[in-house]
Formats: C-alpha cells, sequence, structure tokens
C-alpha cells in the first residue's frame, strides 16, 4: 500500500470511529433530556399510582432529577476532565440505566423519588462526558457541525418528551416511560466500551471537596426555588430565603475558588469572550424554549380544550423540522460562522412570538394560529441551540472541554426551571377564556424579548470560516 493509500485509509477510519462516538455519546445524552420532560405527562398517572401520598412529597418525583441534574453537572465535568471522559461516561450510562430501572420497580413513591436522584446523578456525570467525547473525536474545522447535532440531539429529546410521554402512558402506563431506556442503556453501555476512546488531561487537580459542595449546595437551591415557585409562589418566604440561601452559596463559591489551589471551576473561562456571551444566550433562549413550549402545552389543554396527547403530537413537528435543520445549519456555521446564525435565530423567534401575540386566538385554526408559528420556532431552534453549544465549546481550551460543557448544559438547565415558573407566574391562578388569553399573551410578549435579547447577545460573539 502506498504512503497515499494508508493515509486515506486512517483518515477514513478516524471519520468512521468519530461518528461512531458521536452516535454512541448523542444516544446516551438524548435519554437523560428526555427523561427531565417525559414525566411532564406521566406525572398524573404517578400520582394514581401512589394516591395516598400527598402533594407535596410526589412533586419530588419531578424535581429531584432537576435538582441533582443542575446541581451535580460543573463537578461532575471536573472531575470527567481529570479521571477521563470515557470512565465518567460509562459510569454515568450505567448509573442512570440502573436507576431507570429502579425506577419503573418502584413499589412506592420513596423508592421512586430515590430512584430519580439516582437518575439526575448518572445524568449529570454522562452529559458534560458525552460532548467531551465527541469534541475530542474530531478535527476542529469539523467541531461546528458535529456539536451542533449533538445540541440538536439534546433540544429535540426535550421537546419530544411530553408527546412521546403522552404516547407511552395512554398505551403502556407509566412505568415504560423508564423501562424504555434499559435497551437505549444496554446498547450504549456496549458500545462504549468497544468504540470510544478515552481522552482526559492527569495533570488537572481533582477539584477542593469543598468546592464541590458549595457549588452543588448552591446549584440546587437555586433550582429548588424555581421548581417549588409554582406550588407556594413566587412572593413566598420559602422562595425568597430558598433563592436568596443560594445567591449566597454561589458568592461563598466563587470567593472559595478565587483562592484554592483547586478549583471546581476555573473562573478564567469566563474571561472567554465566547464563552461568556455564548453562556449568556443559552440562558436566554433556554427560558425562552421552556416557556414557549410549555405555554404551547397550556393553551392547546386549557384553552382549546385538547387532550395532553393531542397537544403533544400537535407540537412534534417544530422539534422534528429543528433536528432536520440543525446538521444543515451546522455546516453552515463552519463556513461563515455561528454570530450571523444566532443573531438570525433570535430574531426569527421573536417573529415568530410576535405572530402568535396576534393570531393566536381561543379560534381553533392549527395551521395558521399554531403550524406557521411553530415552523418558525423549529428553524430558530436549529440556528441557535446548537449553534450556542458549539461557538462556547469552542472557546474552552482543550482540557476543559468537560467542566466547560458541564457549565453550558448548567446554564440551560437553570434558563429551562426559570421559563416553566415565569409561565406559571405569569398565568396567574386564570380559570376564564378571557383570563387565560391575557396570561398567555404576556408569555407571548416574553418571547418576544427573550428572542431579541439572545441575538443582542450574539452581537458579541466573535466567530470566523472554520472549512
Amino acid at each position: 500500500m502506498t504512503q497515499a493509500k494508508a493515509t486515506a485509509a486512517a483518515a477514513s477510519d478516524e471519520t468512521r470511529r468519530g461518528r461512531l462516538t458521536l452516535g454512541i455519546a448523542g444516544l446516551a445524552a438524548m435519554v437523560t433530556y428526555l427523561d427531565a420532560t417525559i414525566l411532564f405527562v406521566a406525572f398524573p398517572d404517578i400520582t394514581n399510582s401512589f394516591g395516598s401520598s400527598p402533594a407535596s412529597t410526589l412533586s419530588w418525583v419531578l424535581n429531584g432529577y432537576t435538582i441533582i441534574f443542575a446541581a451535580l453537572l460543573v463537578p461532575a465535568g471536573k472531575l470527567a476532565d481529570r479521571l477521563g471522559h470515557r470512565r465518567a461516561f460509562l459510569v454515568g450510562s450505567t448509573t442512570f440505566t440502573i436507576a431507570s430501572m429502579g425506577c419503573g420497580l418502584a413499589s412506592n413513591v420513596e423508592w421512586l423519588i430515590v430512584a430519580r436522584v439516582l437518575q439526575g446523578t448518572g445524568a449529570a456525570i454522562l452529559v458534560p462526558a458525552s460532548l467531551a467525547l465527541v469534541m475530542a473525536a474530531f478535527p476542529r474545522e469539523k467541531l461546528p457541525q458535529v456539536v451542533a447535532i449533538w445540541g440538536a440531539i439534546g433540544a429535540l429529546s426535550a421537546a419530544l418528551g411530553p408527546s412521546l410521554g403522552a404516547l407511552i402512558v395512554d398505551t403502556l402506563g407509566w412505568r415504560w416511560a423508564f423501562f424504555l431506556n434499559l435497551p437505549i442503556g444496554v446498547v450504549t453501555l456496549a458500545a462504549g466500551f468497544r468504540c470510544l476512546r478515552e481522552s482526559r488531561d492527569p495533570t488537572i487537580r481533582i477539584p477542593s471537596l469543598i468546592g464541590v459542595v458549595l457549588i452543588a449546595l448552591a446549584a440546587g437551591a437555586v433550582s429548588y426555588a424555581l421548581v417549588e415557585s409554582d406550588t407556594v409562589g413566587w412572593a413566598s418566604t420559602q422562595t425568597t430565603v430558598v433563592l436568596a440561601t443560594g445567591l449566597v452559596l454561589l458568592g461563598a463559591f466563587i470567593a472559595h475558588q478565587r483562592w484554592t489551589e483547586s478549583p471546581t471551576l476555573d473562573l478564567e473561562l469566563f474571561a472567554l469572550g465566547n464563552f461568556r456571551w455564548g453562556n449568556l444566550a443559552m440562558f436566554s433562549f433556554s427560558m425562552a424554549f421552556s416557556a414557549m413550549f410549555f405555554g404551547l402545552i397550556l393553551f392547546l389543554v386549557n384553552v382549546w380544550e385538547w387532550s395532553i396527547l393531542k397537544a403533544g403530537l400537535a407540537l412534534t413537528p417544530g422539534p422534528v423540522l429543528a433536528a432536520i435543520l440543525a446538521p444543515r445549519f451546522g455546516k453552515l456555521a463552519g463556513q461563515i460562522g455561528q454570530r450571523p446564525l444566532v443573531i438570525l435565530g433570535g430574531s426569527v423567534f421573536a417573529t415568530s412570538a410576535l405572530y402568535r401575540a396576534v393570531f393566536l386566538t381561543a379560534d381553533i385554526d392549527y395551521l395558521t394560529a399554531i403550524a406557521i408559528p411553530l415552523a418558525l420556532d423549529g428553524i430558530a431552534i436549529a440556528l441557535i441551540f446548537p449553534q450556542v453549544t458549539s461557538v462556547s465549546a469552542q472557546a474552552l481550551p482543550a482540557n476543559r472541554t468537560g467542566v466547560g460543557g458541564a457549565v453550558t448544559q448548567a446554564v440551560r438547565q437553570f434558563g429551562g426551571s426559570f421559563g416553566v415558573a415565569l409561565t406559571i407566574a405569569l398565568l396567574g391562578a386564570a380559570t376564564e377564556t378571557e383570563d387565560l388569553l391575557a396570561g398567555f399573551a404576556r408569555i407571548w410578549w416574553l418571547l418576544v424579548a427573550a428572542g431579541l435579547i439572545t441575538a443582542i447577545f450574539a452581537l458579541r460573539l466573535r466567530t470566523r470560516a472554520t472549512i
């Protein structure tokens, strides 16, 4: 074999391995995001199964996963950078799969809550390692497109959660929302052991335990305040005290990171302009995305009086369109940079929300009032989520992809929780159609502002073509 043929064969093998890595890592990340939203529609069925338990206890079936996922992402990302991304991925995937089986077999609500917390722990370990493995498997010029695909998988799975959950619960029952994860977990573990390559930086210090505890408690407190605000109210003493506690703990964490020799999070990462502005754009759009999707579900159920299954399926075309377009936009980002795409995406999303504020009424007209703006939303999602994930990740040093990716995903979780809480707060306790329409109008105008803010943050990005 000539040298040229040998080089071409080696390049072909690397490309094949990279695609395998993207497929394995993307599939595993998909189920973690799917589980974050699929329980929205499974929750009523779970409540019926454990009807003797108080509502305050049952709410932890949802909140336990969300809080522990957000709380552990950053320290888990740092440990993955030090101990190995492949190792972290396999540990996280194993933990998540076993916990999913535990959820499906739960005989009481306490068992289910513990299993959900264990699920969130596995997801927090798995997600940053998944992104780091993908970035290590491709040359830099390919990263805009492959990270865009990875980001699109997360956006699609989170958006499809309610509709898929409704279909599963309606036909098989809530336990199968968890059992669905088992074959996927087995496939990703078997393929991961066989195909994934290890990547790590042994020079990175194991993060200080104090820092890990502080950021976990801070993230947990802020997440808890957000997810519980719909139950106890934004202005309640509980929300105020827990949120203030979280912010104080966050301040203590930042102070600790400045003097410790073993930081959990290198604060210098935020000196990187694209990382800083990319994460701000991620927060604003994550908030808008969750408010849009959750708001539309509530509108279709409460105003048009559709079933949850019908409402979920009606919104499916938007995220499907996003998944189709994301790789194409990722390739375009490699040619012109991510900045113009994110600016365009924020503008398109704001236009969609403005259209909805004008045309979405109590009169049922799916094509005009839902399908058209939903198509615009799908385009905006494909333009923003994957590109923001990509530009933030590309700003990172090669040995900080785990912890940096964890920060971006934690920001996304916080933004999503904030969007859900804002949606409930803006709707209030309205039950009459006229009051509901006024509440939904406030949500649509919030989305207009959030889309424009995302575009403004994107103006500060500095990107260029890589291919």
